[in-house]
């Protein structure tokens, strides 16, 4: 599984949400989604146009989580 961090990657830049709207025409709903739901799905090409306006690279807006599903976990 992964988790989006373009939440702090903006906040770090300083960069709102209405300026990555404006920035990189992504609609404005996905990127609150994104905010508020870092497990949002989103194609890689919305993230490389908000890693464009952040001044990243578009791995720096994902990360890895375990897949620790508990008791269902597979052995």
């Amino acid at each position: 599984m992964f988790r989006l961090k373009v939440r702090e990657v903006a906040k770090q830049k300083g960069v709102s949400q209405r300026q990555l709207f404006f920035r990189s025409g992504v609609d404005i709903k996905t990127i609150q989604k994104m905010f508020r739901d870092p497990h949002t799905v989103v194609t890689v090409e919305t993230l490389a146009r908000l890693a464009k306006v952040l001044e990243v690279d578009v791995s720096e807006l994902i990360e890895s989580e375990s897949d620790d599903a508990g008791p269902e976990k597979e052995a």
